[in-house]
Order: C-alpha cells, then sequence, then structure tokens
C-alpha cells in the first residue's frame, strides 16, 4: 500500500498555494445573543455562515477526508459556541474563528456571518448580520 504524504507538493510555494473553500451555509440555531437583558433572556433565532479556506490537494487526489476541513466539525464548533450567552455577534464569531483556526492547522482564512432574525429595534427588519474575515 503506497504511503500518502501529508504534505503539499514541493512545486507549491506559499505565494501560489491553492485557495479551496469548505462551505457551511444557513446553520440554524436558537440562542439568547444580545446586547440587552431581555434579548439574552427571552433568546432569539440566528444563523451562521462559515466559509473556511484550504488546500484541497491531498483530498482530491487520494480521497482522504484527512486532506480537507471536516464540515461536521464546523458545524459542532459553531453550535457549541452559539450556546453559550453573549452581548455582542462580534464577540460570538471571533469564538468560533479562534476555534477553527485551532482545530485545522491547514486553514489559512475564514469567513464567517452571524445573522440575528428580527432584531429588536423598533421596526420591521429581517435580520441583522455581522461578517469577520480572518487570515492566519
Amino acid at each position: 500500500m503506497k504511503k500518502i504524504s501529508r504534505r503539499a507538493p514541493s512545486s507549491i510555494s506559499s505565494n501560489n498555494m491553492n485557495k479551496d473553500i469548505v462551505s457551511l451555509e444557513g446553520m440554524e440555531f436558537y440562542a439568547f445573543h444580545g446586547f440587552y437583558d431581555e434579548e439574552r433572556e427571552k433568546g432569539n433565532e440566528f444563523v451562521v455562515d462559515v466559509h473556511v479556506t484550504t488546500d484541497f490537494t491531498i483530498a482530491s487526489e487520494h480521497d482522504d477526508l484527512d486532506g480537507t476541513v471536516n464540515y461536521e466539525t464546523i458545524y459542532t464548533i459553531a453550535k457549541e459556541e452559539m450556546a453559550i450567552p453573549t452581548k455582542l455577534l462580534e464577540r460570538v464569531a471571533q469564538r468560533i474563528l479562534e476555534r477553527l483556526f485551532e482545530a485545522f492547522n491547514e486553514v489559512s482564512a475564514v469567513e464567517i456571518s452571524v445573522a440575528k432574525k428580527n432584531p429588536p429595534i423598533g421596526g420591521q427588519v429581517k435580520q441583522s448580520r455581522i461578517t469577520m474575515i480572518r487570515h492566519k
């Protein structure tokens, strides 16, 4: 059996690294985030989208999950962090970003959006959304 190399081919330098993306879109959670006490007591519906930049070379050449980012892990991290009541969506997103970079060494960038459905702002608004993009 041929051993699979876990390193990118030497012909690939950091300047021309492949940029492949694993995305989970529309993850829905009922959570207790908000600046006001009532929001953290009552809760609301939230939608999370995550896009993780990596390199699919090993996965695409060897049909090996170890060569990509497991989206089940992305979901688990998002679910765990969304379960922690937080005042600001920016803080929730930052925690998810940090955990994704810790979980996947091969990730070079993460884009995350967290949206709150029907935010309590005194008018009809479908959702409020924050987006963060971070590079390793």
